[in-house]
């Protein structure tokens, strides 16, 4: 049987800031200047709690690779941060792009000369820090996993008040500019070829849907750049897509390790099953949330203008493994589509259910909420697994968790979930990997620290890890047990 890796996952953002003097500060992101901005604290949008009081993973990641060592992992999953390594423009390194037919970037070619120019503008302190965690979970025996794109851009990709302001005139405009794409090309290959040695497998995008939804169809959650822009959501899903596939390829030119993607496959069931509109809605969730980047990455079947009718280009199916982010369930009901540029954007969340539901409350099928609202159902997590292998690829739990700081629910969370995962392998899944999320406390995007997803708490004055007791002791016992 082939190694199961039993995991926990941070991101780049929401861990590694914190130490006390200072140290270790990246200033140089879209979501730094996002969540001090004025205009987003006085309106709620985020919480006006700052990253710079985090847990200082940055700092303390020897103590934190020891922690998951002592729960009997194996792998360990982080972000190289893009605005870590290249805080200012690439742009001036050429390098070669061709096109297909569609006009899409079928091809960049960065050479060994570009490389070398990219590492003389890289901060080489950043590099030098990231080789330094990697080599040490190497020397602990634990398989990494490298994700390159966890939500945030650096400032000179994404400027999200610029965006906010005026999407027209801003100068730097995130995934709705195309130039951008051949810019993350830069930074995968330089990364590849920098790190490829201590990377066991690559993942290019974290959630990246969630940029699409939050970021341009829903201002009033508190993510960047918080504008309605159906005509720049399309934008964004497509050079997501393109950027994908060239990455990938540009990875490849310097490592052998998989590279795959992270998506948060969401199942969505209808609030009424017999209501024929409630169904329809259901399934233009699915596609609209799921489906989009699992056949055009896969399959290299593209919807390039999100009308239904997708087109084979077979150089964007460029992937080796997906990774799956689940927390929760959908519930919708049909609604009239919101957007005309949209057509399949007809759905709801229904009030109570998955994200909707109220903190610590139950939903309106009696299962338990979170801190956070969120609806435990481990159903799902089984329903998005047996999804993702019509695709034919390894998949991997990603992420996996819950928002519990009083540790009531999240025991008894763990376990339940994984068991689902065990009953969709004996259904004849390929999973191949399980990480919690997360190993500690983190800053949660816009809700700031009140948030707690951590098997250990993290005192944010003294950053001392404290152990969540019976979550560690079942984390813990359900990698002894292992798949059996």
């Amino acid at each position: 049987m082939k190694t199961f890796y039993w995991g926990v996952v941070q991101s780049a953002f929401q861990f590694e800031m914190g130490d006390p003097l200072r140290r270790g500060i990246d200033a140089r992101s879209d979501w730094w200047a996002w969540v001090r901005d004025p205009f987003n604290i006085k309106n709620d949008l985020v919480s006006g709690d700052l990253p710079e009081d985090g847990i200082n993973n940055y700092g303390l990641y020897e103590i934190d690779h020891r922690l998951a060592k002592d729960l009997g992992l194996n792998a360990y999953q982080l972000t190289i941060e893009w605005s870590r390594i290249f805080p200012c423009p690439t742009k001036g390194v050429e390098v070669k792009v061709e096109r297909d037919s569609y006009g899409l970037i079928k091809d960049v070619k960065v050479p060994r000369e570009a490389l070398g120019e990219l590492d003389k503008l890289a901060n080489q302190r950043e590099v030098a820090h990231y080789l330094g965690v990697l080599r040490n979970l190497k020397k602990l025996g634990f398989t990494t996993f490298v994700t390159l794109n966890h939500q945030t851009l650096p400032i000179w990709v994404h400027d999200p008040l610029e965006v906010r302001e005026n999407l027209q005139r801003a100068r730097a405009r995130g995934w709705v500019d195309e130039g951008n794409v051949v810019e993350f090309v830069k930074f995968s290959a330089y990364v590849a070829w920098k790190f490829s040695e201590l990377v066991d497998f690559w993942a290019t995008f974290d959630e990246p849907m969630v940029t699409v939804e939050l970021g341009y169809l829903a201002p009033y959650v508190g993510w960047p750049p918080g504008i309605i822009n159906p005509e720049a959501a399309k934008a964004v899903i497509v050079n997501q897509l393109v950027a994908h596939a060239r990455a990938y390829d540009a990875i490849k030119e310097h490592s052998s390790a998989p590279v795959g993607i992270i998506l948060n496959t969401i199942p969505a069931y209808p609030l009424d099953p017999r209501n024929e509109r409630d169904v329809k809605a259901a399934e233009n969730y699915d596609y609209f949330h799921n489906r989009i980047f699992l056949n055009a990455l896969n399959r290299g079947s593209v919807d390039l203008d999100l009308n239904w009718e997708p087109v084979k280009i077979k150089h964007l199916a460029r992937n080796d493994w997906i990774g799956n982010n689940y927390y929760t369930r959908e519930v919708v009901k049909w609604t009239e589509p919101r957007f005309e540029e949209l057509p399949m954007v007809s759905f709801v969340g229904a009030e109570g259910y998955g994200y909707s539901g109220d903190p610590n409350s139950v939903s309106p099928d009696n299962n338990p909420t979170s801190d956070f609202g969120w609806e435990v159902y481990p159903k799902g997590l089984y329903d998005s697994i047996m999804e993702l292998t019509e695709y034919g690829k390894p998949v991997y739990i990603t992420e996996n968790g819950v928002a519990d700081s009083k540790d009531i629910l999240r025991p008894r969370y763990i376990r339940e979930h994984v068991d689902a995962m065990k009953t969709a392998i004996e259904n004849g899944a390929d999973v191949r990997g399980y990480f919690h999320w997360a190993l500690t406390d983190n800053y949660e995007w816009a809700m700031g620290f009140k948030i707690r997803f951590g098997l250990y708490e993290v005192d944010l004055i003294t950053k001392e890890r404290i152990p969540r007791k019976w979550s560690v002791e079942t984390y813990r016992s359900v990698v002894r047990e292992g798949l059996e």
